[in-house]
């Protein structure tokens, strides 16, 4: 006998039902990993002892000189920029490929989208010791690992945008009888060029964090600074250049934010679409004149940059003459006789990822909630979680896995509790973004009974917010899995001491099998991460 249900009441999907099975699932195995890895009150406990002692031995900070500062800043800089720069040339034409309204081909979409994916997928730390063995030392290793790296994020942000356009301007071009680069160029990339520059500048921010992680392979710049100045154990002249590399981050994000508030305003306000092609036919207002200057000051930046990270033409072409030969060092993949030494430690670093995932989630909805104007019970208090947000995100996470080592010593307690606080920069900044772009109809529809702040938070806010926290909290797994793969460089657990160690050792067969088996992962959340949110939107 089958039970109607009342009146109103849908019967649930069982592809929803099976999501939402697979979500307990996750938070199951995200509180096993908690557990199992000993992230407790006691541990931390047990720990505060040493996070005095560091302290006392983390100051006074020790800052270089002034010019020396400048120029270690002045090269990272140089790289960082670089480094975006490439990922947005090898890009667009990827992006453009890769978008179905662009490229009806189904083989050569599918190509493209497969490029953007490994580059993703690939760790920065491989390719630059891919890069290093190819070009040695110096800035070059690093533009090309951090911008080969940025294709993964860069292309798929870029093809998602192409994909969005509106089709009207590109069909009204092609109705003049323009020409396909004209209808490219005037009909698709007007329309989605503040997109790209917005997601160019967030990708600079990263790079400038990516940039301390290479550090520690050999990358030079402010990061290499900093891995010498751990592995002295001179805490004084590391924290010292940590907190530069912060205050960096946070000048970064700052300008790059300001100038993607402006842009995509600007498009919003006069719509991209109709004002682009006509440009030239445009009056100098003041929107035109900040937008020229912004051209220029690129332009600028991007020309002294290329001699300021050190990139030589003749480097590059003796790099390629010797590219092949270093590529065969890493195949065929081998294990060294340590197969499950490497599955052991590729648990762990799931571990590491999942718990930290759900420290950083716990912490970052009331942090995220009162950093939203619409929730924070003054618009000061949302400006000042909002600071907070941008400090958080602006520590690099290895310099957080370098201090938890040395407070809990090596292991995953360390990582986990850098992936954790990590997380709240990033997961705090999206639910605080989702949170103020929600509808304010039932919010507003609630507060007309009569009821409290909380209980319209609680009643209307947060079931409206789910969808969008499952999506982001999806996304931050993602990204700590790779991160958590980096952070046992310096001792924080996972598979990415013996990356390391490989590596140290030339054994990059064993490099290749844990680039292969964190490909594998990868792909797999990534692949249940957009089957959960076609099945929940």
């Amino acid at each position: 006998m089958t039970l109607a249900l009342p009146a109103g009441i849908e019967r649930p999907r069982p592809a929803r039902l099976t999501a939402g099975l697979v979500l307990l699932a996750l938070l199951a195995a995200a509180v096993w990993a908690l557990v199992d890895l000993k992230i407790n009150f006691a541990t931390l406990a047990d720990s505060a002892g040493n996070a005095i002692a560091f302290g006392k031995r983390m100051f006074p900070l020790d800052f270089p000189a002034i010019p020396e500062l400048l120029a270690l800043c002045g090269q990272t800089l140089a790289i960082m920029v670089c480094a975006t720069v490439l990922s947005v040339l090898l890009s667009i034409p990827l992006a453009l490929l890769a978008a179905l309204n662009t490229t009806p081909n189904r083989a050569t979409r599918g190509a493209a989208r497969a490029v953007i994916v490994l580059a993703r997928a690939a760790p920065d730390v491989v390719l630059a010791i891919v890069a290093f063995r190819v070009f040695g030392l110096g800035g070059l290793t690093g533009v090309l690992a951090m911008g080969l790296h940025s294709v993964g994020m860069v292309g798929k942000l870029y093809a998602d945008a192409i994909e969005h356009i509106d089709p009207g301007p590109r069909a009204a071009i092609r109705a003049t009888g323009a020409g396909k680069w004209q209808e490219l160029t005037a009909g698709v990339l007007a329309q989605v060029l503040p997109s790209f520059v917005a997601t160019a500048l967030h990708r600079l921010d990263i790079n400038l964090r990516v940039s301390v992680v290479l550090g520690f392979v050999g990358v030079d710049g402010i990061g290499y600074a900093i891995a010498n100045a751990f592995e002295r154990l001179d805490y004084h002249r590391g924290m010292a250049l940590a907190l530069v590399v912060l205050c960096l981050c946070v000048l970064i994000e700052l300008i790059s934010g300001t100038i993607r508030r402006a842009l995509l305003g600007t498009a919003r306000r006069t719509g991209t679409p109709r004002a682009i092609p006509g440009l030239a036919r445009q009056p100098w207002t003041f929107a035109r004149v900040r937008r020229a200057g912004y051209a220029v000051l690129t332009l600028a930046v991007i020309l002294i940059s290329v001699p300021g990270a050190g990139i030589s033409l003749a480097q590059l072409g003796n790099g390629f003459g010797k590219l092949f030969g270093v590529l065969g060092e890493f195949l065929p993949p081998a294990t060294a006789g340590m197969a499950g030494q490497l599955l052991g430690a590729l648990l762990v670093t799931v571990q590491i990822a999942l718990a930290g995932t759900l420290l950083g989630l716990v912490l970052a909805i009331p942090i995220g909630a009162l950093a939203a104007r619409t929730v924070a019970p003054t618009p000061r208090t949302a400006r000042v979680f909002r600071a907070i947000l941008v400090l958080v995100r602006g520590i690099p996470e290895l310099v957080l896995a370098i201090v938890f080592v040395v407070v809990t010593g090596l292991g995953p307690v360390a990582g986990t509790l850098a992936l954790g606080i990590g997380s709240v920069g990033l997961l705090g900044k999206l639910v605080a973004d989702s949170l103020e772009e929600l509808d304010e109809g039932p919010a507003r529809a609630v507060r007309a009974t009569g009821a409290s702040r909380w209980q319209v938070f609680w009643a209307a806010t947060v079931p409206c917010a789910i969808p969008a926290l499952i999506a982001h909290v999806l996304y931050q797994l993602d990204v700590n899995i790779r991160s958590a793969t980096l952070l046992g460089i310096v001792g924080a657990g996972g598979i990415g001491f013996y990356l390391l160690s490989a590596a140290q050792v030339l054994q990059f067969g064993v490099v290749t099998t844990i680039v292969l088996v964190m490909l594998a992962v990868v792909l797999a959340v990534e692949a249940l991460a957009v089957w959960l949110r076609r099945v929940l939107s």
